[in-house]
């Protein structure tokens, strides 16, 4: 069985043409979707990148694999300790190895988030340059074409293939933003909703899309008005075009070889991409529904219900599952994962009832989604001071997340409220259980790539006194700590 996988990094479902989006930006992908299925409610279990792509390799959320967070406290990849590797929760690639495939990656993630633990378990590992994630697609073909056509006819290999062109910032040639620019953008937000947005004073907000005062011409320096959003929704989907090109360019390579056809494609992402919700901007800085919800294709040889969409949740470790099942493998009882082999069978099938996602970057978030509500708990906001403790979405009233309507529903709260903590019970109750990273991270705070001080002084230069001194206030040592009464 030969299986490629394409991980594509800030990917959203809504900006590809076989997910219904108005441009044509992934004609390639398209092809491979219509001789496939396409999965609507695929979502990374955790955000972002190095803990999506820490599910990937382990098949555990990331309240078992520990890295919920880039680096530092809460950032723990977690093992079980000793030497050898355990059967019961072995790393991904490690386990399709034993059983006879070649797993090869082209990937510079490890490197990028020093994430040495991606490394585990493949036959070959080409990271083909040094510039951490920030090559574009045609430095990573460059690599791959010469093995696939040196390698592509072998049988029995996973390939997994990562392309970073989505993510900021764009460096693809202009002329694949250009494209759009008689295309229109998506409705959401609107000239009114973009206004009240310049009140916004956090990191890729409306304002202040940008950490610094250095940014390439694909992107805009600020979002003002419809016409900066434009600007910003094109150089995004510039960046999907200019990746989807080089994925054809894998397709004729197939083609030159005669095999495919005979090739498994899997195509996701490691997480999506905000554009104006919650205020936020080409960022992947939440436990939202922008950031969670995934591109999920499939497309293997002998599928008899090919071109077809399926409805049903599904999480990232569930795909890590249900390769393992289409190689041959049980699913260890250790991956979090459920195989929904079933569904490319075109057999009777059902998806999880709701979801449990998290992220502890940039905020630290709890959410759950059912089919219509989509419930987010905020332990500790960072930066992001507008996100309220509870929040709750109608997703189907309304699909953007404008209005948070906890105070109206109050049942509903309860509920998912009730299936959060269930959650956290059931994942505390599973061997090896150690300690949630979570926790970690809200003792320690979200701070990564800015602290509370970093973004305080950037507001202070650009005139944000009041915004500046209710952030300082807000994580300053007097504004936490009990008045002493003598």
């Amino acid at each position: 069985m030969r299986i490629i996988y394409l991980d594509i990094d800030s990917l959203r479902p809504d900006h590809m043409g076989c997910y219904g989006y108005h441009r044509n930006t992934t004609p390639n992908i398209d092809a491979i979707a219509a001789q496939g299925v396409r999965f609507n409610d695929c979502y990374c279990a955790s955000s972002p990148c190095v803990p999506s792509r820490g599910s990937f390799i382990s098949g555990r959320f990331g309240i078992h694999h520990g890295a919920l967070t880039h680096w530092g406290p809460g950032g723990e990849f977690q093992y079980p300790e000793g030497d050898g590797h355990s059967k019961e929760i072995p790393f991904f690639t490690r386990y399709l190895r034993e059983a006879g495939m070649k797993t090869v990656t082209f990937s510079t993630f490890g490197d990028r988030h020093h994430a040495w633990w991606y490394f585990a378990g493949w036959n070959e590992v080409h990271t083909h340059s040094l510039k951490e994630g920030n090559e574009n697609a045609d430095e990573v073909n460059a690599s791959v074409i010469p093995w696939l056509r040196q390698h592509g006819k072998e049988d029995n290999y996973f390939l997994h293939i990562q392309y970073w062109d989505p993510h900021t910032f764009y460096t693809y040639p202009i002329e694949y933003m250009e494209q759009w620019k008689d295309s229109p953008a998506k409705a959401f937000p609107d000239e009114a909703a973009i206004a009240a947005q310049q009140e916004h004073s956090f990191p890729r907000s409306a304002p202040f899309l940008h950490w610094g005062d250095k940014y390439p011409a694909t992107m805009p320096g600020q979002i003002a008005n419809r016409s900066d959003f434009k600007h910003a929704v094109d150089g995004y989907d510039g960046g999907i075009s200019y990746m989807d090109k080089h994925v054809g360019e894998l397709l004729e390579t197939l083609r030159e070889l005669g095999i495919e056809d005979e090739v498994c494609f899997i195509i996701s992402a490691d997480h999506g991409e905000s554009m104006g919700e919650q205020g936020i901007y080409l960022e992947h800085a939440s436990a939202t529904e922008a950031v969670h919800h995934l591109p999920l294709i499939i497309k293997a040889p002998g599928m008899e219900n090919k071109g077809t969409a399926i409805d049903g949740f599904v999480y990232n470790v569930d795909v890590i599952a249900t390769i393992a099942e289409m190689a041959g493998l049980k699913v260890p009882s250790g991956w979090d994962g459920q195989s929904f082999l079933p569904a490319l069978r075109g057999e009777h099938w059902q998806g999880r009832d709701y979801l449990v996602m998290d992220h502890a970057l940039y905020v630290c978030q709890r959410a759950v989604r059912d089919e219509r509500w989509y419930f987010i708990r905020t332990y500790h906001p960072g930066l992001y001071l507008h996100f309220d403790e509870v929040t709750l979405y109608d997703m189907i009233a309304d699909p953007n997340q404008t209005t948070n309507v906890a105070d109206r529903h109050p049942e509903i709260v309860k509920e998912m409220d009730h299936r959060l903590s269930q959650w956290q019970h059931e994942q505390a109750r599973k061997p090896g259980y150690k300690v949630d990273p979570m926790q970690k991270v809200i003792e320690t705070g979200p701070w990564k790539y800015l602290s509370a001080n970093d973004w305080v002084r950037r507001l202070n230069q650009k005139g944000w006194k009041e915004a500046a001194e209710k952030l300082r206030s807000t994580y300053s040592r007097e504004a936490v700590q009990p008045a002493y009464d003598g």
